[in-house]
């Protein structure tokens, strides 16, 4: 127990004298070179806040749902050596027809185009 509470007295103190030092040794003096958006050496030729396409977030949130779909499914042979191994196949099943329902539905209404 001893060795807990000196372990969290060290990280917590190490912590704060790291804090300390990032804001005491920070150099806090921008300059219009560093406010300036970069290119390339060049002056911006247009504003840097133009919006994105809504397909690019699209793309970005179908890539999230698959990614989170490979987490989901890694641990899956080790769940095949569970006591019910036919009810792990099942909600896998399930799981991966939704997901292909849901891919198929997004191509289907052209959501996977990028020009129209």
């Amino acid at each position: 127990m001893n060795t807990i509470v000196l372990m969290m007295v060290l990280s917590t103190t190490l912590s704060i004298i790291l804090t300390a030092l990032n804001f005491w040794l920070a150099q806090m003096n921008p300059n219009s070179e560093k406010l300036s958006p970069y290119e390339c050496g060049f002056d911006p030729l247009g504003s840097a806040r133009l919006p994105f396409s809504i397909r690019f977030f699209l793309v970005a949130i179908l890539f999230l749902l698959f990614d989170l779909e490979i987490a989901l499914l890694l641990p899956l042979p080790w769940a095949t050596q569970l006591q019910t191994p036919t009810l792990t196949l099942t909600w896998t099943s399930i799981l991966i027809l939704l997901l292909t329902l849901g891919l198929v539905y997004e191509w289907t209404q052209g959501g996977l185009e990028w020009a129209e």
